[in-house]
């Protein structure tokens, strides 16, 4: 009796770039850029190096690609946070900052990642579309919710009050991730909920029913 035929399933092309994109973030989490070879991404993705051209034109924009890939993957947890909420402002925008400060956002693999690419920022101009790219996407989202805020508004002002905000959640991001024994079960997003809520002047710990740190699962 001849033994059962394997069935081999070949995998999407956006299931290799996926794993292409993670071997790479691993790699660069791990020794930075420098480590991301293209040798190194090929034997941890389990394909051959000839493969990764087909995919990606050249090892840089693979790199831009797995950079990418984690900073918007930051901001879309935010954005379906917003979705699982009803249409009070405040609402939207408290489930907003609280997804980007509890896992799979809070988490040290993430921040190690991020600062792994850093230092080539200010030196490829490619890379630096992509942080500019992210970085204003985040904020943006950021500054349409406070202006749906009830609130009488200056000209400018929901600019200036997004940088500060997204600055005051990038900090607390840091630190909560890498030093989470030092903060209590989901004081980072207390602190983040208070703190941005005391630069825009609204009472944002008050609208958190829908929060699963306060009580209550998101549906």
């Amino acid at each position: 009796m001849q033994p059962a035929r394997r069935l081999y399933r070949r995998e999407s092309e956006e299931t290799r770039r996926s794993a292409l994109i993670a071997a790479t973030q691993d790699l660069v989490a791990e020794g930075g850029p420098e480590a991301a070879t293209v040798r190194a991404i090929a034997e941890r993705a389990g394909v051959t190096p000839g493969l990764i051209r087909h995919y990606f034109q050249s090892k840089d924009e693979l790199s831009r690609a797995a950079y990418r890939a984690l900073m918007d993957g930051m901001t879309a947890k935010g954005a379906d946070a917003i979705e699982a909420v009803g249409a009070k402002p405040e609402e939207r925008l408290a489930a907003f900052i609280a997804a980007s400060l509890r896992p799979p956002v809070l988490d040290a693999g993430a921040v190690v990642l991020w600062a792994g690419y850093m230092h080539k920022v200010r030196s490829d101009p490619d890379l630096m579309a992509v942080h500019e790219a992210s970085y204003l996407a985040y904020r943006d989202t950021l500054q349409k919710l406070i202006e749906t805020l009830p609130r009488t508004l200056l000209p400018g002002q929901t600019r200036a009050e997004a940088i500060a905000c997204n600055a005051l959640i990038d900090g607390l991001w840091v630190e909560g991730s890498l030093l989470p024994a030092t903060f209590a079960p989901g004081e980072v997003i207390t602190i983040g909920l208070a703190s941005v809520g005391a630069i825009l002047g609204v009472d944002l710990l008050a609208h958190t029913a829908m929060l699963p740190e306060f009580g209550k699962t998101l549906p």
